[in-house]
């Protein structure tokens, strides 16, 4: 698949490495806000929603609690291992954010 076929949703430069972004992109057909976390020269995307009681992941539009690797809900505390977006602990433990399909080419964050 070449870039041109990909939607670009950011640089990864555009991310602190162990932090997260917010950015809208349409997923299946919908504008959904997602979270775009960075690890060195990889990222990973998750719909901006936890699951359990469907309410956005940010304490503040576009602003993450991320913490060693985890990504805390502002809401209610459940706690997200970066890597696979599985809850660790909270009310949710045990379930897992909504991963979006993303590639980073030449620096570039895209959806697949």
């Amino acid at each position: 698949m070449t870039p041109t076929a990909l939607s670009s949703l950011c640089r990864l430069d555009d991310i602190p490495d162990g932090n997260a972004i917010d950015v809208e992109a349409v997923v299946a057909g919908e504008t959904e806000s997602l979270l775009v976390y960075r690890k060195g020269g990889e990222a990973r995307a998750y719909l901006n929603v936890c699951p359990h009681a469907g309410r956005r992941l940010d304490y503040a539009p576009g602003k993450f609690l991320v913490r060693n690797g985890n990504i805390i809900c502002a809401a209610h505390g459940a706690t997200f291992t970066a890597d696979d977006g599985l809850c660790q602990t909270g009310p949710c433990k045990g379930q897992s954010l909504r991963d979006v399909p993303v590639v980073v080419i030449d620096g570039t964050v895209h959806l697949v």
